[in-house]
């Protein structure tokens, strides 16, 4: 992989006076607006939407911060800073990873913020609906938040649900029946190879990852309803005791000691958080017919969707529950929020279709990360 250095540095003062942040109307974030002038056109489509999604930038002819050049003389300059890339790339592909790595070195040095535009989204294709009583397909793909360079990773054409990103980045566990039961399998997304990881009677459903990797939550059956597990290498620890509810989806905190989940032990599902050391929990959500689809972040928030007439993205520190919740989006049928590193946008599926979605007030709309033909569900951002 080629290693790619950039330099920055402040202008001399009589420009930083000529900073220009403007209101955008109607939104409500203060932005730096920047015009990308770059003789690579894929280059700068793909800094372009990259620079957009991040909610730092407005793109404009007439921009503050400027990017020119040609491959391996690229400067971004403006508003007091000057940032420079003496990358080259061969072919459209290249250019686009070169694309993302600008956009998050601006990100960061004019929004003073983590860029996502190199952090992978996983999520599946599930397609048609198979005939009556038949297991739903899925297909795991992988995409950048850009919507660029999809990659299917499997062509099975049985039931794959929950695929999960370890902690490398680059492999995923996920269930799958594609043995003939349902199952967890790893695989290596540069490379392809996969694995049975482990193998439970009953059905899995569920899986999250720990933050330091060395732990996998799991919602497993084998000793009569779904409750949470945690495996650790050929260990398992169960955690809850339910016997007339069903666990689900669940996610660590960001210092591996809790587990937010969702259960319907009290007939409807709610969310949960539960001490993985003392099996202690208490409940976080009853606003809304329900609570589903926890994703807790790296700044201790978590996202969710919560059921209010419709189905919306929210917001909320689990030490007050959903009393500090946020509704981040209108009422729709949205699924699946998944955090980015930023701890400001999360990526979520609607209507067959992804969306980038960004959390502050009076942020941007949600964005489509891309426009095909397909089922795409459950995405899930890399950590």
């Amino acid at each position: 992989m080629k290693k790619t250095i950039f330099a920055l540095s402040l202008l001399a003062a009589a420009m930083a006076g000529a900073e220009q942040v403007v209101d955008i109307s109607g939104v409500g974030n203060r932005k730096f607006t920047v015009s990308v002038d770059v003789s690579h056109p894929m280059f700068a489509k793909c800094l372009q939407k990259n620079l957009e999604l991040s909610g730092v930038f407005q793109v404009n002819k007439s921009g503050s911060v400027k990017v020119t050049g040609a491959p391996g003389a690229i400067v971004a300059e403006g508003s007091g800073k000057r940032l420079s890339s003496a990358e080259a790339f061969a072919d459209d592909k290249a250019a686009r990873m070169a694309a993302r790595r600008l956009a998050d070195a601006m990100v960061k040095a004019w929004g003073n913020q983590k860029g996502f535009a190199c952090d992978k989204v996983l999520f599946l294709n599930r397609g048609k609906l198979p005939a009556v009583g038949a297991a739903l397909p899925g297909e795991i793909c992988v995409a950048y938040p850009d919507g660029f360079d999809i990659r299917q990773l499997t062509s099975d054409g049985k039931m794959t649900v929950f695929p999960r990103w370890m902690a490398d980045g680059e492999t995923v566990i996920y269930i799958s029946d594609k043995s003939g039961t349902p199952q967890i399998w790893e695989m290596n997304t540069l490379t392809g190879q996969r694995k049975r990881k482990w193998s439970f009677k009953g059905t899995p459903a569920g899986l999250a990852v720990s933050p330091d990797g060395n732990k996998v939550a799991a919602i497993l059956s084998f000793q009569g309803n779904p409750e949470l597990y945690v495996l650790e290498g050929g260990r398992y620890t169960r955690l809850t005791n339910t016997p007339n509810a069903s666990e689900g989806q669940p996610t660590w905190s960001p210092d591996g000691k809790k587990i937010a989940y969702v259960s319907n032990e009290t007939r409807f599902p709610q969310i949960y958080v539960i001490d993985v050391a003392t099996k202690q929990k208490r409940r976080l959500t009853s606003k809304g017919s329900q609570n589903v689809d926890p994703d807790w972040g790296n700044d201790g928030r978590i996202a969710y969707i919560t059921k209010r007439g419709g189905s919306q993205v929210a917001v909320m520190n689990p030490a007050d529950g959903d009393k500090s919740a946020e509704l981040i989006t209108e009422v729709s049928n949205w699924e699946h929020p998944s955090w980015a590193r930023d701890m400001r946008h999360v990526v979520a599926n609607r209507d067959k279709a992804l969306f980038v979605i960004d959390t502050l007030k009076d942020g941007d709309k949600p964005r489509q990360m891309f426009f095909a033909n397909g089922n795409w569900i459950s995405p899930t951002w890399v950590k």
